[in-house]
């Protein structure tokens, strides 16, 4: 199973959209109630403590139903907890020396702003024929149309597994969205029938180079992104600097702009990567805008502190996920390996130094054997080399493994050690099955296991 969100825009008469608005405004309300309460109670993110504690002023203070009484509190519970996951990973980042700087996101309570309501379904809201919802407002039902991506109206009509939804107000179109998450059946995956094993390197300049094991590789180039994402920078900074009321009516209309831009961005991508019946290869990447942060504030300089921008909104994370979900859904599979060493590692000769890498360019050279490539290019293949070894281990074992174990420093070595011996050189690899072709095969053997 494969859980999706169905993005469906609402089409309300007047009266209606009166209704959605109320309700939308009193929930934001309760949230902030809510996280007040649970700010003065020690910034606690106990849910069942929060509810009854809350419960009855939602009914009747802000005159929520039953179930958004009970999903305001546990939706505060989640923030107050993704809260403080922060601030344990700051205090450890100090303790490494990662960073200087104290999270102080808990200094205060938490403010929602946005117009969201999460609902229940078949409790607040229902499909109805003639693609019409039912949804749950202050003052009783309403029924609207909705319209939306044809594939999500063919999950809705034939009745996938439905979940919870959130009513979702954009402000620049004045439109009300429901957001609905569903799961949808996937296809069964055998890896003795695995076509097509391929590598996904993730970056800034080029926002993914892929790589499968018959060499064939494609760049997904970044400049239009960063062009575009430099061009919305300047604007803001612009507007905010004018101040007036029309600047802040055109932020307001720019708002979500860029960051639906690079959404469309990474769907293309993900849908070009996903194949089907592949096992495609995605670096283990947790942690890296902290490993690879350099100076900010007064100290850094222009050139860094638009590094620090460009890393910021780097949404590495978001084409993983895209591309995950897209695989599953025409019957391919992804998985993290680690992504220690991947751009640093000759896969000719094995050879791993960060001299390899001359002044951290796009150039790799190997300082063993000579061997030039481009950088993300050698990073591709070497994902491609261990995802191939993950698809071993599937087929000895009948597990596979979302992301390998490296917690430890044995695990660690131990998992090295075995990429060390991956080789991508016909040369250096006598044990490589070629096809008549010349090219070369799915059957790579790899520390004489196939």
């Amino acid at each position: 199973m494969q859980v999706i969100t169905a993005k469906l825009k609402l089409n309300p008469t007047a009266e209606q959209k009166d209704a959605l608005r109320g309700v939308s405004l009193a929930y934001r309300d309760a949230l902030n109630y809510t996280s007040q309460v649970a700010f003065a109670a020690g910034k606690t993110s106990n849910g069942t403590k929060l509810q009854k504690a809350v419960y009855s002023e939602l009914r009747a203070r802000f005159g929520l139903g039953a179930q958004m009484a009970c999903n305001v509190p546990r939706q505060v519970s989640v923030t107050y907890k993704s809260l403080w996951t922060k601030v344990k990973q700051n205090v450890a980042a100090i303790k490494a020396g990662h960073t200087k700087k104290r999270y102080k996101g808990l200094d205060k309570a938490p403010k929602y702003i946005s117009r969201t309501v999460t609902l229940n379904y078949q409790r607040d809201y229902s499909f109805k024929s003639e693609q019409k919802v039912s949804i749950n407002t202050l003052n009783g039902r309403i029924i609207v149309p909705y319209e939306g991506y044809s594939k999500h109206l063919q999950f809705i009509a034939s009745c996938a597994k439905i979940g919870a939804a959130k009513i979702v107000y954009q402000r620049s179109s004045k439109t009300y969205y429901l957001m609905v998450s569903m799961e949808v059946s996937t296809l069964s995956i055998d890896p003795t029938k695995i076509t097509r094993i391929s590598g996904v390197d993730v970056g800034q300049r080029y926002l993914a180079v892929e790589v499968d094991l018959r060499n064939k590789a494609k760049f997904y180039s970044g400049k239009a992104a960063r062009h575009k994402a430099n061009r919305y920078h300047k604007a803001r900074k612009s507007l905010q600097r004018r101040g007036t009321r029309s600047a802040k009516r055109k932020l307001i209309a720019l708002s979500g702009r860029e960051r639906r831009f690079i959404a469309d961005t990474n769907h293309q991508i993900a849908k070009q990567i996903a194949r089907p019946n592949s096992l495609i290869g995605l670096e283990n990447l947790n942690g890296i805008r902290e490993r690879n942060k350099s100076k900010s504030g007064k100290r850094a300089s222009k050139k860094q502190r638009r590094a620090n921008r460009d890393k910021a909104k780097w949404s590495f994370a978001e084409l993983h996920s895209y591309i995950d979900y897209k695989a599953n859904l025409v019957g391919s599979v992804a998985t993290k390996v680690p992504a220690h060493y991947t751009s640093q590692s000759c896969p000719k000769c094995g050879h791993t130094s960060k001299a390899n890498r001359p002044n951290k360019g796009l150039l790799f050279r190997c300082e063993c054997c000579g061997f030039e490539l481009h950088a993300d290019l050698v990073g591709s293949r070497n994902i491609a080399l261990r995802t191939l070894l993950v698809r071993q281990d599937w087929m000895s074992t009948g597990i596979l493994s979302a992301s390998p174990d490296v917690s430890s420093n044995e695990a660690k070595a131990e998992v090295l050690q075995r990429f060390s011996e991956l080789r991508w050189s016909l040369d250096a690899s006598p044990h490589c099955i070629c096809e008549p072709s010349g090219e070369l095969s799915q059957r790579w053997v790899v520390d004489d296991k196939i």
